[in-house]
């Protein structure tokens, strides 16, 4: 769907509340189908990206899990490894 939203969950350090907003703003720039609303849609707008960032900070503190955390540096290690393999064969 969106590959700007990250996964959030088991991470070290915790997603922080700024990696919450920003998702929760990709989603719903996504559904509305644009990145800036009007001046008459905005008080909506802003108030979808807060219920949708207060409904991510419950999820991600209501799940569990007993696999062991996942390092964000290894992990964007291998997502930028796997993008220039994909852009690298793509030339």
């Amino acid at each position: 769907m969106c590959r700007n939203i990250k996964p959030l969950f088991n991470f070290e350090p915790p997603a922080s509340k700024n990696e919450m907003h920003d998702a929760a703003l990709q989603f719903v720039r996504k559904i509305s189908g644009t990145t800036r609303p009007s001046q008459a849609n905005q008080a909506a707008f802003h108030e979808a990206v807060e219920e949708i960032e207060r409904s991510v900070r419950k999820l991600l503190h209501a799940l569990e899990t007993k696999a062991p955390p996942k390092d964000r540096e290894v992990v964007a290690a291998r997502a930028r490894e796997r993008a220039k393999q994909r852009y690298q064969g793509a030339s």
